[in-house]
Formats: C-alpha cells, structure tokens, sequence
C-alpha cells in the first residue's frame, strides 16, 4: 500500500500469488491435499505460459494479464519450490538452501522488479536483495518450524548461524534501479542491518528475538526519498 499506485497494480497479484502459494502447506496436516494445492497454482501459471484460458480466480485472472510467458514459468519454480515446506526433510546442502531462497523470493522480487522496469544486468544484485530478506524471514521463523517439527538449518550452532548470516550478507549487492522499480526491494528493507546483528549475536535466532527489518521508519524513508535503506 506504500507503493506508488501504478506500481499497486502489478505488486498486489503478484504478492496475493505469493500469500496462496506460502501458506498452502501450512493449512492442512495432510501431505496430499497439501501437494494438490500447490498444484492447482502451478497449472495455473502453466496455462498463463502457454498461453491458454486461465482459471478464473481472484489472483490468477489480474495475473495473467500482468505476466509474461517466461515469467510465469519462473514463478511455477517458485510453487514447486515449496514443496519444501510440506515435508519434514531437512535440506540437502548449502546449495539445497540457497536454492530455495532464490527460487521462492529471488524469483518473486526480480518478477516484480522486471515488470517495473529493472535492466536485466540488474537481475543477480536484485536477487542478492531478495535472498538477504528471505534470510532474515526464515531465520525469524525457525523457532516455529522446529515446534512444527522441521529441521530449518544445516547447522543451528550459534557459529553456523553466525556464518550463514554473514555468507548472504557479504553477497548482497545494492542494485541499480530506475526510480519506479525499487519499490520491488521494499519487503527486503532492513535485512542488511538484521543480518549483521545476527552476524553478531546468533543467538537471538534460537531465542525468537530477531527483530523485524521492516520498520515504519524505513517504509517512510523508502517512499519519501526513493531509496530503500538494505
């Protein structure tokens, strides 16, 4: 709602995909039903691609106006990389987690990003941004994915959470974004100054006590002035 209203346009699809295809695994205790939900959004976004009549629904039929074949593409990885969330398998390896920071908010902001005018040499630093928030995000939700049963992090020790927040924090890059495309880093405002405390203190992650990044202040800075304060 911060955002310029042109902007409100492309954003609320896409984030109202985002909030459906988020809390699809988390609303039932089944597995199956779980899986059939986030696949009712991947064929969605398959026939946006391919070009077909799109299922009516309040998300998908302002979406499908907005999106591009190649982005509604990207943005079926996004679903299918929840898939994560349904199970209670840990992840892999470090390329496992990275991954899924990318592909479920890498994916999310550069979409909205591109849609608003960013440059393609833009895409991997506006990725560096979405995968700081997304950190920060998880990091503040691992006290509630241990109760829900699931194996958030590698490595919980105060030393690999200190490392993992400082490895994404040292890989964020502050892009360079026409005005009217770095609303798209906003829901990542924040996060640099997050990370570095965790860098600092990895302890709060264990104890619930990550504070959240993004702040009144920040939000009015961000849309007073046109710069996202990372």
């Amino acid at each position: 709602m911060a955002a310029p209203v042109a902007a409100r346009d492309i954003l609320f699809p896409l984030y109202a995909l985002n909030v459906e295809v988020s809390r699809a695994p988390w609303v039932t205790q089944e597995a199956m039903i779980a899986e059939m939900r986030l696949q009712w959004w991947r064929d969605a976004l398959e026939e946006m691609a391919e070009g077909r009549d799109v299922r009516k629904h309040e998300v998908t039929t302002p979406l499908a106006a907005r999106l591009s074949p190649a982005a509604a593409r990207r943005l079926d990885e996004a679903v299918a990389a929840r898939r994560w969330d349904v199970y209670r398998d840990p992840f892999e390896d470090e390329a496992h987690f990275d991954r899924y920071l990318d592909q479920t908010a890498g994916h999310l902001m550069w979409t909205a990003a591109e849609a608003l005018g960013a440059p393609p040499d833009q895409e991997d630093a506006v990725r560096s941004v979405a995968a700081a928030g997304a950190l920060v995000a998880f990091l503040r939700a691992v006290p509630r994915l241990e109760e829900a049963g699931r194996i958030p992090l590698l490595d919980g020790t105060s030393d690999g959470v200190g490392a993992l927040a400082g490895r994404i924090r040292t890989r964020l890059t502050k892009p360079r974004l026409p005005a009217r495309a770095r609303v798209a880093l906003w829901p990542a405002l924040g996060s640099a100054y997050c990370l570095g405390q965790i860098v600092r203190t990895p302890a709060i992650v264990a104890k619930g006590a990550v504070p959240a990044p993004l702040t009144a202040w920040r939000l009015s800075v961000a849309a007073l002035t046109g710069f996202p304060t990372l």
